[in-house]
C-alpha cells in the first residue's frame, strides 16, 4: 500500500489525494510539518518539501505534479488526462496556472507571518498580482463548461479545484466566486464529488502549515 506524507491544508497534497481516490488507489496518509525537528521529509526528499508518495518498495516520488504524473503511468485507469494532445496540453496549462497561484498564495502567506515593520508591500503586492492574473486566465480558459478540460472530469478539474478551494479557506478576503461564476459553478459541481468531499481542507489558524 502506498503512503503520502502530506502537510495540511495543502493544496499541492490534496490533488495527489484527490487523483489517488479517483483511481481507487488506497493509501495512507502520513501529516507531518516539514519544518519541524522530527520530520521524516529529508530522509524521503533532498529538497524537503511535502507531499512525498512512499511506494511499496521503499522508494518515494515527490512533487505533486510528478506524484500526479506518476500515478497517470502507473495507474492508467482511469484516465486523468484527455486522449488528444491539445487536450492534454490544456490541462497542463491549467495545472501550471493552478500551481503559480498557490505558489504565490504560499509566498504571501509566509511575508505576512514576518514582523509588520519588516514586510515589503512591493513584494506582497507582486504575489497578489500574480494571484489576480491567474485566477481570471483560469476563468477565462474554464468559461462556463461542465469540466475544465474536454467532456470528462480530470487534471485540469483537479488543479483548479484545489486551488480555489485553497483560497477560500486560506484567502477568503480574496473575491473570487462574484467575478468568475463559470469557475465557482465548476467549483459547486467538483465539491459534490466524493473525493473532494474527503479532502476538503478545514480552516485552521494563521500559525498552521499551509505546505
Amino acid at each position: 500500500m502506498y503512503r503520502l506524507i502530506s502537510a495540511t491544508p495543502s493544496p499541492y497534497a490534496r490533488k495527489v489525494r484527490i487523483a489517488l481516490a479517483e483511481k481507487a488507489i488506497p493509501f495512507e496518509l502520513i501529516t507531518e510539518v516539514p519544518w519541524d525537528r522530527n520530520t521524516s521529509t529529508p530522509e524521503y526528499n533532498p529538497l524537503e518539501k511535502l507531499p512525498i508518495l512512499l511506494l511499496d518498495d521503499g522508494s518515494s516520488v515527490y512533487e505533486s505534479r510528478f506524484i500526479l504524473e506518476f500515478l497517470e503511468l502507473k495507474h492508467p485507469r482511469p484516465r486523468l488526462l484527455p486522449d488528444d494532445v491539445d487536450g492534454i496540453i490544456a490541462a497542463r496549462r491549467l495545472e501550471v496556472l493552478a500551481d503559480g497561484v498557490c505558489d504565490a498564495l504560499v509566498l504571501i502567506f509566509w511575508e505576512r507571518r514576518r514582523p509588520k515593520e519588516h514586510q515589503s508591500q512591493e513584494w506582497l503586492s507582486r504575489q497578489r498580482r500574480k494571484v489576480d492574473g491567474g485566477l481570471e486566465e483560469i476563468a477565462r480558459l474554464v468559461g462556463d463548461r461542465q469540466w475544465a478540460v474536454g467532456d470528462s472530469f480530470g487534471l485540469g478539474d483537479i488543479a483548479v479545484g484545489s486551488l480555489v478551494g485553497f483560497v477560500s479557506v486560506r484567502f477568503a478576503e480574496i473575491p473570487w466566486r462574484r467575478p468568475f461564476p463559470g469557475l465557482a459553478a465548476l467549483s459547486d459541481r467538483l465539491e459534490a464529488r466524493p473525493s473532494f468531499e474527503a479532502t476538503v481542507p478545514v480552516p485552521q489558524t494563521i500559525s498552521d502549515p499551509v505546505v
